[in-house]
């Protein structure tokens, strides 16, 4: 046999084999996937030409442009993406400038913490910097077991699970607990991550009036349907308004509704109670109580990522199926160092929290003197400054850069148009003069836009549309 003759038989015997286990790996597949296919090619439609549509065509890129074209008519500049030159925490340094920061999440001031830069740069000695491959394979590290071990500590529950996204984290968690079969009840305010969840498990969603627990009861007492897993869903400190959670009436809903109960503690930990524990320290709560506390890594912390934390047998699910966590690349080694120092100081210097209590309470009395309407808030982490409209608030954030001060404007849609507003993230580095410029800054330039009706109501809806047009 002539090598031309072996080499093809090579070939063919190759192609053979990688057609066999392609057939193997399609013939794994349910029959109602197979199934589902075969109806989809006995029921295929005759061919349709369609026009692709262009991205320039959709109305949400119309929306954006618009909102655009509104700025630059009235001369307002655009707040947001603009690049620190420094770590931002107290105080940030933007185009060469020193200012006082309030749109930060540093809450305890630990992002700079020499411990915290110190345990970063020894663990990126020896794993580099990212995990390399999801955990499940090849990217486990022994410092994400012990950052798992760190949070079920701070908590008080048997173990936890540390996702490379606090976004992710919800979304992952949500739609691998829950499915078309249950049912999810929350907060009418809740995170855009757990609203993205839910919708990802298929489970049918209610809401309730932002924390209100007579509304959830009347929620819970109208359900109908048999619903496999119930799930409610609630922050400790909501991260729009700044109030808390009333856990202890919600914990009694659940002693007689049984269902799930998942907290966000996202802008909690580190914050609430003596210690810094959270909601459940805030409240004096046993933490068992609450099936599923999540969290970000990117605050109190420091680091990023997030992390959910409960049971052994919740840990192991999300583990094993959690989509966000199987698929997705290890948290980096340093992040977990990090969020693991971070822990520790906390823990040890309980009196960062209680700087930060004294600074979120001085910022919302002295807010409220001066008139400004601080919405829900009852002076924690978050503080927001309720302007109303979008444009007014854009250009007061623009106007307090211009002063020295660094606050961001939360705007239509991630707010509905009349709810416009300032946040001002407190931090336990604040110091008392920084927080009465601030307010007094804020007060008073607020209050000579109002007084020139500066807003939406000045602009001409149809000479803009005209413009729009012309583009």
């Amino acid at each position: 046999m002539s090598d031309r003759d072996t080499t093809d038989s090579a070939r063919k015997m190759k192609s053979s084999v990688k057609e066999s286990l392609l057939d193997r790996m399609r013939n794994t597949h349910q029959s109602s996937e197979r199934n589902r296919a075969a109806r989809a090619e006995r029921e295929l439609p005759p061919p349709v030409r369609r026009q692709q549509a262009r991205f320039e065509d959709l109305p949400e890129y119309k929306q954006v442009m618009t909102q655009k074209l509104v700025s630059e008519q009235m001369g307002i500049a655009n707040p947001f993406y603009r690049a620190h030159q420094t770590a931002a925490g107290a105080t940030t340094i933007i185009d060469g400038r020193e200012l006082i920061n309030f749109a930060s999440y540093d809450y305890l001031g630990l992002n700079r913490h020499p411990k915290v830069l110190e345990k970063a740069a020894e663990t990126i000695k020896t794993f580099g910097i990212s995990a390399s491959a999801s955990r499940l394979v090849a990217g486990e590290r022994p410092v994400h077991q012990q950052l798992e071990e760190a949070i079920a500590r701070f908590y008080g529950v048997d173990a936890a699970v540390s996702f490379v996204s606090g976004y992710l984290t919800n979304v992952a968690a949500i739609s691998c607990l829950m499915g078309p079969q249950d049912l999810i009840v929350h907060d009418e305010f809740i995170h855009n991550s757990a609203l993205s969840g839910i919708k990802l498990s298929g489970a049918t969603r209610r809401l309730f009036k932002h924390n209100d627990a007579a509304d959830l009861e009347h929620v819970l007492r109208t359900v109908s349907g048999d619903y496999r897993r119930i799930l409610v869903i609630v922050e400790g400190i909501y991260s729009m308004d700044g109030d808390v959670a009333n856990l202890p009436a919600i914990l009694k809903l659940k002693a007689e509704y049984g269902f799930w109960l998942m907290v966000d503690e996202a802008h909690s930990l580190g914050v609430l109670g003596k210690r810094g524990r959270g909601t459940f320290e805030h409240f004096d709560i046993d933490p068992k109580q609450v099936d599923i506390w999540m969290g970000t890594l990117s605050k109190t912390t420091c680091s990023c990522g997030g992390y959910v934390a409960g049971s052994e047998a919740l840990a192991a699910v999300l583990k094993a199926q959690a989509g966000g966590f199987v698929y997705s690349v290890g948290l980096a080694p340093a992040l977990a160092a990090s969020a693991i120092a971070s822990l520790e100081i906390v823990a040890r210097e309980p009196e960062r929290t209680a700087r930060l209590r004294h600074n979120g309470e001085l910022f919302l009395k002295l807010a409220q003197e001066a008139g400004l309407d601080t919405g829900l808030s009852v002076g924690y982490s978050v503080v927001p400054v309720l302007v109303g409209d979008s444009l007014r608030a854009v250009q007061l954030s623009n106007e307090l850069l211009a002063a020295g001060v660094n606050a961001l404007p939360i705007i239509h849609p991630a707010v509905p148009e009349g709810l416009a507003r300032l946040r001002f993230f407190i931090t336990s580095e604040h110091t008392d003069a920084q927080i009465r410029e601030t307010v007094r800054l804020t007060a008073e330039k607020l209050k000579a836009l109002t007084d020139r009706n500066f807003g939406l109501g000045s602009v001409d809806v149809e000479q803009m549309m005209k413009l729009l047009a012309s583009r």
